[in-house]
């Protein structure tokens, strides 16, 4: 079974970020994880940006259906016992109830070292975890980007655009990677 991983709501939100990753994590390269906390940040936080309502739950409907094993529950009771950043604690107590290997966020430093190293889980930005993938299977990267970019209705349609979209979601390097080995 591939390495599980939980990912925060802001890897969520962006849209492009968030089907690379769903899409890489269907394609088997790691397990993907979230909670009951994640998800409903994650609804929050798209309403509050003027996203319609239906298509939100809908979006969280699909996701639960490709991913019927990602919710973490029974994490609430080690909340109060974790020393990262407060608003962040139900991540890390989801990562440590599944045994998660790892959390991907941009909020690296709302989890200090001191506070995830009892529980030998690593934090990641976007940008290093999608690195890590494309070291660990580039072939099967950077063919789901192209079938990613090919799915789109509307643009991002093409694998040089939606590079260019993932950068701007937070992943640069990332993306730069992507276009070197494509060159």
């Amino acid at each position: 079974m591939p390495f599980a991983v939980v990912l925060d709501t802001c890897v969520l939100y962006p849209a492009h970020l968030r089907d690379t990753l769903l899409r890489l994590a269907e394609r088997g390269l790691y397990r993907v994880l979230w909670s009951a906390d994640i998800v409903d940040e994650l609804r929050h936080n798209l309403v509050e940006s003027g996203f319609d309502p239906v298509s939100i739950n809908q979006l969280i409907v699909e996701m639960g259906k490709a991913f019927p094993d990602a919710e973490v529950v029974g994490y609430h009771a080690l909340i109060d016992g974790l020393e990262c950043d407060s608003k962040d604690r139900h991540v890390l107590a989801a990562a440590v109830r599944a045994g998660a290997s790892s959390i991907v966020t941009f909020n690296i430093d709302d989890f200090p070292a001191g506070s995830v190293l009892p529980f030998e889980v690593e934090v990641s930005t976007p940008d290093t975890f999608l690195l890590d993938l494309l070291d660990l299977a580039p072939a099967t990267v950077i063919d789901e980007l192209s079938r990613q970019a090919q799915a789109n209705r509307r643009d991002p349609k093409t694998l040089p655009s939606i590079l260019d979209a993932l950068c701007k979601a937070g992943v640069p390097s990332f993306a730069d990677e992507v276009r070197r080995r494509t060159a």
